[in-house]
């Protein structure tokens, strides 16, 4: 029998591959939005709302064997904001699968960052959002993938980096040691669908990364920039102070567009976090996933 799935933040970019995922894999897909455009896909099912509507989302888990909670806010020059969407939203969502009494399966979409969530105002509301969900979620099977640095097709946060990389140039945030990770937007899809797919799937806490051993560090960056390119890639420290003088304008702009600014001082400090590995292992071992596309192949490719 088919299952349905509902799923939130279905136009964003980690969204729009999930449910492509979901399709490819005879799910049907119930999908919440503010607007439904004109180029929406046909194949899914549009509900208007959004999370902070109780009505709208009783309409998207209603009949819904699982719900994939995908929606959170990235942007905001308050803690207020990432309070109000990945926590009360969150749990919004929750409490109408709950209500729904058909629901087995709910999948919030967390982050690494809520392993530290001292560091921004966005890691701290999705801990606690990780929090608030463990606690609402009563007999129904709980998972939460905390995705590393996610990157592919349709991102518009690292891939002017990764442009510049094939460029030449490598902008190094924080310090030389640190450790970073990433996994790519299609391995992330999948592991959504293979999770759902699962015939006894854990309530678990799962990290999501590449199957690059080590991950990486700035100069494995650069290194691997060099052989995609074929050539030399400078490696340019960024300082802290320049930073925080990015952040301040880009706080300013953000108020005269009346949008919410991305780059800001809380954020600087989950940025120049030392510590971003991660492991996929707990993930496989339960699920039939691993990931395919280490960071080289994505370059090589384009994938990015």
């Amino acid at each position: 029998m088919t299952k349905t799935v509902a799923i939130t933040g279905a136009t964003g970019f980690i969204g729009k591959h999930i449910v492509q995922n979901l399709l490819a894999h005879g799910f049907h897909v119930r999908a919440l939005t503010r607007t439904v455009s004109k180029s929406a896909d046909s194949k899914v099912a549009w509900i208007s709302g959004s999370l902070e509507n109780q009505q709208s989302l009783q309409r998207l888990v209603s009949g819904a064997d699982y719900v994939v909670h995908c929606a959170g806010q990235v942007r905001g020059r308050t803690e207020a904001t990432f309070v109000d969407c990945n926590v009360q939203g969150s749990k919004n969502l929750m409490q109408a699968a709950l209500e729904s009494g058909q629901c087995q399966r709910f999948l919030f979409m967390s982050s690494l960052a809520a392993r530290h969530p001292e560091l921004s105002w966005y890691a701290k509301s999705k801990h606690t959002a990780e929090q608030q969900l463990t606690a609402m979620r009563g007999n129904m099977t709980l998972g939460i993938f905390r995705p590393t640095a996610v990157y592919g097709p349709g991102d518009k946060e690292l891939k002017p980096l990764f442009s510049w990389l094939l460029r030449g140039v490598l902008p190094k945030l924080g310090a030389a040691e640190a450790q970073l990770t990433f996994v790519h937007v299609t391995d992330v899809a999948e592991a959504v669908s293979q999770w759902l797919l699962a015939p006894t799937p854990h309530s678990e806490t799962y990290e999501l990364c590449d199957a690059a051993p080590a991950g990486y560090s700035w100069q494995r960056v650069q290194q691997i920039g060099c052989s995609v390119r074929n050539g030399p890639v400078r490696l340019i420290t960024v300082p802290l102070p320049a930073l925080k003088v990015l952040a301040d304008i880009s706080v300013g702009l953000s108020r005269l567009a009346r949008k919410e600014p991305m780059l800001t001082h809380s954020k600087i400090r989950e940025l120049t976090h030392p510590d971003w590995s991660a492991s996929y292992r707990s993930l496989s071992e339960h699920i039939n996933w691993t990931p395919k596309i280490d960071l080289e192949r994505a370059l090589r490719e384009g994938q990015f």
